[in-house]
């Protein structure tokens, strides 16, 4: 249950943050957002604030935020139709699709309504025509459905090309800016590596533990060479792999030596030999904040680099883990404690970012792709076409899914 629970938090913070990004970007933008969504399917939790309904959905496997403007409305009125108004001061501020609403205040058979550019409505009451100017933030209300209306200003497409990029691209911005402060702050509470040849942690029972040496014992020697960093010490033993090892070492300023048998691991399809011991750290906010972005940068060029890989083919899809492989990842990575947890989430957090930056249809990155197409060009790409573009490549990526999902429950069985 408690893995359970860590996955699930786990994957709804990234997600969260991911169209958080995209969100308050929009908002800024002046966008007008329907929905802020962690999951999809039917709803579990909702409540409406700021013009926006937030929800939790029943399938935790991802996200979205409903912009104006990037689809058709889905409530629309059209001439002929009767329809009650509430009105405040002779302004529409709730149009009512059941015109036999007890909230309306005026009943009209409506003969022309613009609720994008004009904002009026024009019928017929009895045997006057009547019109009233519509708020801009009027609701049109059908049944129990409130669908706060959209003027044009306040739609994705009437924005310019730069803040359109802004609010797509802060999604995997905001995963990166997630893994740092990750990154960052086990930094700051752990502390981080030396990278001198300084014993941190000595794990009990190691080749390390049994052969003497303790946290702070400086490593000064192995088999003769000298040692001064980190890696040095690292590269001394990892050919030794069962062999005595003679080792030079400091403690309290003074140089002693002991014979070490490293243990043999296999790394990546590699033998190599390990002691048992971690690099000394130190703890400052310099420290941990050079951590935190090389870190964050070290993760996304290996994504980036497996990425490439893929796509020449040094890596065939067939290799690639879907949900199923993460969460059986995440359950192993959750069992060696919360800071490699922590750790697993800053990778999966830049795995999201790199992933959703690709340029392929129904991705952040091509949503980027046809804004740069549209930047060069000085026009939009016609809005049906872009959409039968992203259909067909949400339709792939989904297909996608199924086949790396079912890769992953092959290889429990």
């Amino acid at each position: 249950m408690t893995t359970f629970i860590s996955i699930v938090l786990m994957f709804g913070v990234l997600v969260a943050v991911h169209e958080w990004g995209h969100l308050v970007m929009a908002k800024r933008a002046g966008i007008l957002c329907r929905e802020f969504a962690i999951g999809f399917g039917p709803k579990i939790i909702s409540f409406f604030r700021n013009e926006t309904l937030y929800t939790i959905r029943l399938l935790p496997i991802g996200g979205y935020v409903k912009m104006a403007g990037e689809e058709p409305e889905f409530v629309e009125v059209k001439p002929g139709q009767n329809i009650g108004l509430g009105l405040k001061q002779g302004v529409v501020e709730s149009i009512y699709l059941q015109a036999d609403n007890p909230k309306a205040d005026q009943v009209m058979t409506v003969e022309q309504i613009d609720l994008v550019r004009e904002l009026n409505v024009r019928g017929q009451s009895g045997d006057a025509v009547i019109e009233y100017p519509v708020a801009r933030d009027a609701f049109l209300v059908d049944g129990q459905t409130k669908t706060q209306i959209a003027p044009y200003d306040r739609t994705f497409g009437a924005q310019s090309v730069f803040k359109r990029v802004l609010a797509i691209a802060a999604g995997p911005a905001m995963n990166f800016v997630l893994a740092f402060a990750i990154l960052f702050g086990i930094g700051l509470v752990q502390g981080t590596p030396t990278g001198e040849s300084v014993i941190g942690n000595v794990q009990e029972g190691s080749p390390a533990d049994k052969a003497g040496l303790v946290e702070g014992d400086r490593i000064v020697s192995i088999n003769g060479m000298e040692t001064k960093e980190w890696t040095d010490l690292r590269a001394g033993f990892e050919d030794q792999g069962g062999k005595e090892t003679q080792v030079v070492f400091e403690r309290d300023g003074k140089e002693r030596s002991a014979v070490i048998t490293p243990k043999v691991q296999d790394q990546n399809g590699q033998k190599v030999g390990i002691i048992g011991v971690t690099n000394a750290t130190e703890r400052s906010f310099g420290n941990a904040l050079e951590t935190g972005i090389s870190e964050t940068w070290r993760m996304s060029t290996l994504i980036i680099g497996a990425v490439g890989d893929l796509i020449t083919g040094v890596v065939g899809v067939d290799q690639l883990s879907g949900p199923v492989g993460i969460v059986k990842m995440t359950d192993q990575v959750a069992d060696n404690g919360l800071t490699m947890l922590l750790t697993w989430t800053a990778l999966l957090s830049v795995n999201l970012a790199v992933f959703n930056l690709l340029p392929l249809p129904a991705l952040d990155g091509g949503r980027l792709l046809f804004l740069l197409v549209e930047a060069l060009r000085g026009k939009p790409i016609d809005p049906q076409k872009e959409g039968i573009v992203h259909f067909i490549g949400f339709a792939l990526l989904m297909l996608l899914m199924l086949f790396v999902t079912w890769n992953d429950i092959q290889s429990f069985f």
